[in-house]
């Protein structure tokens, strides 16, 4: 096992849209760098990166992998992320702990929309960043113009450093345009002069000594520029674009020196602390001082367990040792430590400052807490994952999946915090909330694998209320003689409206002991139950009082029960005569929007009954949008938006009020929820 110092260590999230190659890239940096010996592919199932049966049966990357490796002298660690948006989650972990990203992108297509949306995040974390044209190898690529595209949508910081020579089936390998020393093909000597002279520029713009020296017209000798292209990269004033086929292994070695050469290393990725008074510093990034470790990952793995990924960014983490847990202020022992390749795993003895590992079975740790020293109470921040919109109602497939139910969800949700699981009071359904129909549907697939329950997902029913429109009165009798003892009670009701909000009052103006004082609590017990059960569909009953004004009692007969049983009854009987009205959760949404889409989202949220309520203009081009709109109405609008704005446009919702249901669409309602109960 070879022991690397932190400034050994590069440590980068490979990041693209889905189907870009990325963990074909992956694949074939392992195998370039001789750690495997031969390549799977992803439509066989069989590559380090994607080894769970839910990836091998997408053929696409689910979860984040570690998968590092050796390059000339140095420890390249590749944190492989998904490119779908259903599993954001693992690809946010992933960009929190790298020093720099890969941003994969295919040459066969068009720029995606997942390209620029990665671009944006590795934009706003201030992340170095290079970006790597994949699959030259295929028909009707050219890497020049697909660089030239890459410009025009991400910025002017988006340089070639790289020429590629051959096309398409003819690709046969790369140029460096820094180095003015190689032999460049004649029919390419043109396009190379161009191309290295938009380079220089670009590297000359980023110092200012350079620049002045460079628009006098000085010559700049490789050695200065490759230096400042360093501080340049490290700085994100460039981001180098280089060619390749990872298909082919085309382009592989030339991406691993730029990475060694020119990507920060352990010791440059700048951290910060806060101490248990909420003081924040700079921690210092050595080996040998105090610990500050992020969980950024937690999994079950069917060996060891629980296992939680882990990033040390202060001292070394030791087996056989004991840490802190800061934010769940507990003492945690470390077991065995290892370093994951894929579902493979290495034990090491320690993790060194700016190292990515592995430990099984902590005990309290969850994804986001900070490892520190013994009583020290060091909090890094921790993954700022998505928020979950999407949801799904989850019921056990058998009886025997009971029990198992709250257990699974919970254990999804702690290896995937871009998980909910909730249960909405007003149905009693247990809800798993994620990203997108994908995002769910594999965490119960997951369950089933990993935990042996057996789910099924449904659609949430939406938890309508009912209310009165208008005051009722009503008399009624329970009566019931079958020989012997009977029972009997009488309760005179008025039921009321009340404003919003102001839930279920009960009172009575009964004189004279018509109804005995002992047998009231009884009549608001039965006419709470009844609201609980609902009269018109079966949902609550809100903002209403009920009023026992008169009644009468037998003296023999009577009993608390029968008036449990009366005040029942008589609140179902009366609020049919108070103009009944059925009550939907109405929402409020924010959609943040580039503006090209503004019109679009409005005429959708429209012909959902929604109500705009206003446009905020952001000054990146982009519009939030504020509206009202019917939960009903938005079970699915993950998945619509995303289709409305090719996945450009995100959104937040909040319940606001409750408003009435449309008379054509209450009697819809109410007839479903009786067949629902028959």
């Amino acid at each position: 096992m070879t022991i690397y110092s932190t400034d050994q260590l590069r440590n980068l999230a490979l990041i693209s849209h889905s189907g870009a190659g990325k963990t074909t890239l992956a694949e074939s940096l392992l195998f370039h760098a001789k750690v495997i010996s031969r390549k799977g592919k992803v439509e066989d199932g069989n590559t380090t990166g994607d080894y769970e049966p839910e990836a091998i049966k997408r053929g696409g990357s689910t979860q984040l992998s570690i998968l590092p490796l050796p390059w000339r002298d140095h420890k390249v660690t590749l944190i492989d992320t998904p490119g779908y948006f259903d599993f954001l989650g693992d690809a946010v972990s992933g960009l929190r702990v790298a020093d720099a990203a890969i941003l994969v992108v295919s040459a066969t297509s068009d720029l995606e929309v997942g390209t620029e949306l990665m671009w944006k995040r590795v934009r706003a974390l201030g992340l170095p960043c290079v970006i790597f044209v994949n699959k030259l190898d295929r028909e009707n690529t050219n890497f020049l113009e697909t660089a030239a595209q890459v410009t025009s949508n991400l910025g002017q910081t988006c340089v070639p450093m790289q020429l590629q020579v051959g096309e398409s089936q003819d690709f046969a390998g790369v140029i460096n345009l820094l180095d003015s020393s190689v032999d460049i093909p004649e029919n390419l000597k043109g396009a190379a002069a161009d191309a290295r002279e938009r380079l220089v520029e670009a590297i000359a713009e980023s110092d200012d000594d350079l620049a002045t020296r460079y628009l006098e017209g000085e010559s700049l000798t490789d050695e200065e520029l490759s230096h400042a292209l360093r501080k340049a990269i490290m700085s994100c004033d460039l981001v180098p674009i280089l060619a390749g086929s990872a298909l082919k292994d085309l382009g592989l070695a030339e991406l691993l020196d730029l990475i060694v050469d020119y990507g920060p290393s352990g010791s440059e990725k700048s951290a910060t602390a806060r101490d248990n008074n909420g003081n924040e510093s700079k921690l210092d990034i050595k080996s040998d001082a105090s610990l500050a470790a992020l969980v950024f990952k937690t999994t079950a793995d069917q060996y060891v367990g629980k296992l939680s990924f882990i990033r040390v960014y202060s001292g070394t983490l030791k087996s056989d040792s004991e840490v802190f847990n800061a934010n769940k202020q507990q003492t945690e022992r470390i077991g065995q430590l290892f370093v994951p390749r894929g579902k493979e795993q290495e034990q090491v003895s320690q993790l060194v400052a700016g190292e990515i590992g592995a430990v099984g079975r902590l005990s309290s740790t969850a994804t986001g807490d900070t490892l520190s020293n013994t009583g020290k109470g060091l909090i890094m921040d921790g993954v700022n994952f998505p928020d979950p919109l999407y949801s799904m109602a989850v019921y056990p497939k058998a009886k025997a999946d009971t029990d198992k139910l709250s257990t699974a969800l919970n254990r999804l949700v702690e290896e995937d915090p871009s998980l909910k699981f909730a249960r909405e009071a007003d149905t009693g359904e247990a809800l798993l909330i994620g990203l997108g129909d994908s995002h769910v549907e594999l965490a119960v697939q997951r369950a089933q694998r990993k935990l042996g329950a057996n789910l099924l997902l449904e659609t949430p029913r939406v938890p309508y209320k009912e209310t009165l429109g208008a005051v009722a009165k009503v008399d009624h009798r329970h009566k019931q003689q079958s020989g012997g003892h009977g029972h009997f009670a009488h309760v005179q009701l008025r039921l009321e409206p009340l404003d919003t909000l102001a839930g279920i009052q009960f009172s009575t103006e009964v004189t004279g002991g018509n109804v005995p004082r002992e047998f009231i609590p009884a009549v608001e017990k039965g006419v709470r139950r009844a609201c609980a059960e609902g009269v018109l569909a079966g949902f609550p009953v809100v903002d209403i009082r009920a009023v026992l004004f008169d009644g009468s009692f037998h003296p023999v007969d009577s009993a608390t029960m029968d008036f449990d049983i009366a005040g029942y009854y008589g609140l179902k009987k009366g609020f049919l005569d108070g103009s009944p009205t059925l009550m939907e959760p109405v929402m409020i949404i924010r959609v943040t929007t580039p503006d090209n889409y503004t019109g679009d989202i409005i005429g959708d949220i429209n012909s959902k009954r929604g109500k705009i309520l206003g446009m905020i203009p952001q000054s990146d081009g982009e519009t939030i949008v504020e509206a009202h709109a019917p939960l009903s109405e938005l079970q699915r609008y993950a998945l619509q938006l995303r289709s409305i704005t090719q996945g450009r446009a995100s959104y937040s919702m909040e319940f606001d009020h409750h408003e009435a249901v449309p008379a054509n669409l209450a009697q819809k309602v109410i007839e479903g929820a009786k067949q629902g109960k028959e």
